[in-house]
């Protein structure tokens, strides 16, 4: 059975402004102090994990370790069919340079892989994100969401970030990366998760 959310205060796990800012306003209904990794001075832990629930889970349970409060954590990335589901948790890997983070090229790398491949277009794709809420117990809850849609070439806006420009979701005639914010957290991959952690531990 899952566990109801009965506390006042929660961190997220994460150091991205933006993700809190959004995770913030999700919830927001609740009266929650919520607070970030960054606020608490906290590293980001090893993300050695092989699958989006062991990553998060990762990153909650560092949190409450620090910080003896729950935490929430999220991994979140790209799955493309015509490449296996790569590049996955290895999301934000495929776009590291030396110099920092290129989504870009990591677009385009993903590009270049799929007429590598010679797989015909459509290119069926996903963005996934599981949310882990951990207690300092030991105890958490993990709640898997999902947006499905397909890999379009050339990269459309520059709205959002990271892969947003190349996804386009089922249903809809703009990428994520032509959409505005609020547009987009209302069907992401991101508010599908939230859903069911909204259901399972704070209805």
């Amino acid at each position: 059975m899952t566990r109801t959310f009965t506390g006042e205060r929660l961190v997220v796990a994460t150091h991205n402004q933006g993700k809190l800012e959004e995770i913030r306003e999700l919830l927001s209904p609740y009266g929650l102090s919520v607070t970030s990794n960054a606020d608490h001075g906290l590293p980001e832990p090893d993300e050695t994990g092989t699958t989006f629930a062991e990553n998060a889970r990762i990153k909650a349970h560092a949190a409450v370790a620090a910080t003896g409060l729950p935490a929430l954590a999220d991994d979140s990335g790209i799955e493309i069919d015509p490449l296996d589901g790569q590049p996955g948790v290895y999301t934000a890997d495929w776009a590291e340079t030396g110099s920092g983070r290129d989504f870009a090229l990591a677009m385009g790398r993903a590009h270049a892989a799929l007429i590598a491949s010679g797989a015909a277009e459509p290119w069926r794709a996903r963005f996934c994100c599981t949310l882990v809420l951990a207690w300092p117990d030991g105890h958490d809850e993990v709640f898997p969401g999902r947006v499905e849609g397909r890999f379009v070439w050339p990269m459309r806006g520059d709205q959002g970030h990271g892969y947003d420009p190349i996804f386009l979701p089922d249903g809809y005639d703009r990428t994520f990366g032509e959409m505005d914010r609020w547009a987009k957290n209302r069907i992401s991959h991101r508010a599908d998760a939230f859903a069911r952690l909204i259901a399972g531990s704070f209805a």
